[in-house]
């Protein structure tokens, strides 16, 4: 059992309030902080302390797999914590991007070795072999891009804009079959999207920049008229505050927008488009850093590879959490890197769920952690400790909220 020191990431579009204020540091920040990592990943994993010394959580595990992930996990997934526990705080748009499955990130990882790119090359796309599934649970109001729309949805909100450059988009869009699943027709509806979203990612460079003022201005009037696309456009104004000039901000207009509320949470499979565009929450995803982007970000853009990884049949829908006993829930995802659990103390013991390797994250309260061997750690709030898989059972006492990550398989 292992009080954490978590990793801040001070990414540009990050909250000066957020993380500082959840760990108890002095609030605004000096800078940006973007995410909180809790785990074992490569690039940052989290501090502990074993045997009266600092050393990080990856060198732990590498040390001794078995004892640390359990053989079960380690059968899985290899001498790798699979997963990793984050709180994300965006006060500006993140980029549009997709993350790849197992097998694609398998393959560019190779690739990109292969052509000899170092590890810390910008240019790659690929930092390792894993995939990303991802859930994001609200803390607070959360805003988001996740999804393709429709075809028929999308030309709509085109066409609402009237901005003549996108007119012959719409069209394309209207002559879209209607989706269905599973069919052909769903198939051809999906390259069809999917087209279109090329065509606005690969628009000559010459155009693009009144075609983004167009579109900002034509979003600005949408906003101000309300009706059903009134909220996309006015986060697109938004976005155009974070992200002057990048063509990004009209490919957004082909995703689904959304607005997470607190305790709410989306699943993000592989191959679904989606940017986070405004909020507090905590992610739970497979422990990698594999993403491809194509917009809203300084970093490098891969138009090739994002549409070549792209799904546009994948569905976000928003999910609530399952009840699993007295206050205790679970979110029911078909990751099996991961599972996300919510607890609830109120001045009570109670034994916490999952098993193997687990992360406990506590955003209200505080509260003293107890292992079979007898163990203990107390953490408040912003705190967080690492179970291994031979902590065996653990218990909590106290009142606090908790998040807990553990292995998603049996």
């Amino acid at each position: 059992m292992d009080v954490l020191r978590p990793v801040v990431r001070p990414y540009p579009w990050g909250s000066r309030h957020a993380i500082a204020e959840l760990v108890g540091r002095p609030a605004p920040a000096p800078g940006p902080e973007a995410e909180l990592w809790m785990g074992a990943h490569p690039s940052a994993p989290s501090g502990v302390a074993r045997d009266a010394r600092r050393t990080t959580l990856d060198a732990v595990i590498a040390a001794d797999p078995d004892r640390e992930l359990g053989p079960g996990c380690v059968a899985r997934f290899g001498p790798r914590l699979p997963f990793l526990l984050k709180v994300l705080a965006a006060e500006q748009a993140l980029s549009i991007q997709v993350h790849p499955s197992r097998a694609q990130a398998q393959a560019g990882f190779r690739a990109e070795n292969a052509r000899g790119l170092a590890p810390d090359d910008p240019a790659r796309n690929y930092t390792d072999d894993w995939p990303k599934p991802e859930l994001l649970y609200a803390l607070t109001p959360f805003e988001v891009l996740a999804g393709l729309r429709p075809p028929a949805d999308a030309a709509a909100f085109l066409r609402a804009l009237a901005v003549d450059a996108l007119a012959p988009l719409a069209a394309r869009l209207e002559a879209a079959p209607p989706p269905g699943h599973p069919s052909p027709a769903a198939a051809a509806s999906g390259q069809v999207i999917a087209g279109v979203l090329g065509t606005i990612l690969s628009w000559p460079p010459a155009g693009r920049s009144a075609l983004v003022a167009e579109v900002v201005a034509a979003c600005a009037r949408l906003a101000a008229a309300g009706g059903p696309y009134s909220g996309a456009a006015a986060a697109a104004v938004r976005i155009a505050a974070d992200h002057p000039g990048d063509l990004g901000l009209v490919a957004s207009l082909l995703l689904r927008h959304a607005v997470l509320e607190p305790g709410q949470a989306m699943f993000m499979r592989a191959g679904g488009l989606h940017a986070y565009l405004k909020g507090t929450g905590i992610e739970l995803l497979a422990n990698s850093d594999n993403v491809v982007r194509a917009g809203l970000t300084g970093k490098h853009l891969d138009v090739a590879e994002l549409l070549a990884l792209l799904d546009p049949a994948v569905d976000v829908p928003v999910l609530s959490p399952r009840g699993l006993a007295d206050g205790i829930a679970w979110f029911d995802t078909p990751a099996p890197e991961f599972r996300l659990y919510l607890v609830d103390l109120v001045g009570n013991t109670v034994p916490l769920p999952g098993e193997g390797p687990r992360i406990v994250l506590c955003t209200e309260g505080s509260v003293l952690l107890r292992s079979e061997s007898g163990q203990t750690a107390g953490i408040g709030r912003g705190g967080s400790c690492f179970f291994s898989a031979a902590d065996g059972l653990v218990s909590g006492t106290g009142t606090g909220h908790l998040f807990l990550a553990s292995p998603g398989f049996p």
